[in-house]
């Protein structure tokens, strides 16, 4: 697929504020963006006035694009919300089949150690937000689902964070997801529940309300 120059300078400056690699409070050009790409000016223009409307940058006039770091209540809120459609998915997981998703998990553990022990950390990230989504999607509910997949931009930010500035180490997490597969496994929804909220309390130190 060819993309115009405006589209690609978004979807790569998108990537890299996703992926981490342009963090919160760092301010950046149009000049050294448009270098980078080997583009004019103003599809790069064109790209941080639509990725400000999304909120992910602000621009200033003659200084620059600043990178908006994640609000704390937008870590909270993504992480509260999280919480309760993962524990509502297997909820339902615990009165279906888990055959085949269980499968799926533990593919993913194996591609999860995979890629820590080569320290590909900005695909780790997108893993990480992949295992979770696989069991909210094998719950059948696409109202659910669809509510989860609305937040998987904002997710995977707050994970290449966590994974780049935070004192967390990918054996810890993959230890905790391969927990939280045991008990989705054996339909434990009171333990998933209490170790999910551990897990994602740990990775985001954020407090999950009413717990």
């Amino acid at each position: 697929m060819t993309y115009s120059s405006a589209e690609r300078a978004y979807r790569e400056v998108k990537e890299r504020i996703l992926s981490g690699e342009l963090p919160g409070g760092e301010l950046i050009s149009e000049g050294e963006i448009a270098t980078t790409l080997g583009t004019s000016r103003t599809p790069v223009r064109e790209a941080f006035l639509r990725l400000e409307t999304e909120g992910w940058m602000k621009l200033y006039p003659k200084r620059g694009a600043l990178i908006v770091p994640v609000p704390s209540h937008e870590a909270e809120d993504v992480t509260q919300a999280r919480y309760v459609v993962e524990t509502g998915a297997v909820r339902i997981l615990a009165e279906i089949d888990r055959a085949a998703l269980m499968t799926k998990l533990r593919a993913s553990l194996e591609h999860q150690r995979e890629l820590a022990a080569a320290g590909d950390l900005d695909r780790f990230a997108v893993i990480d937000a992949d295992f979770h989504r696989e069991y909210v999607v094998a719950a059948g509910n696409r109202l659910l689902a669809g509510f989860y997949d609305s937040l998987r931009e904002r997710q995977r930010r707050m994970n290449s964070v966590a994974l780049r500035h935070g004192p967390i180490e990918t054996a810890r997490i993959i230890a905790q997801h391969a927990g939280l597969a045991d008990l989705i496994e054996s339909g434990d929804t009171t333990g998933f529940a209490t170790a999910l909220a551990d897990h994602l309390m740990a990775v985001h130190g954020v407090r999950l309300r009413g717990l």
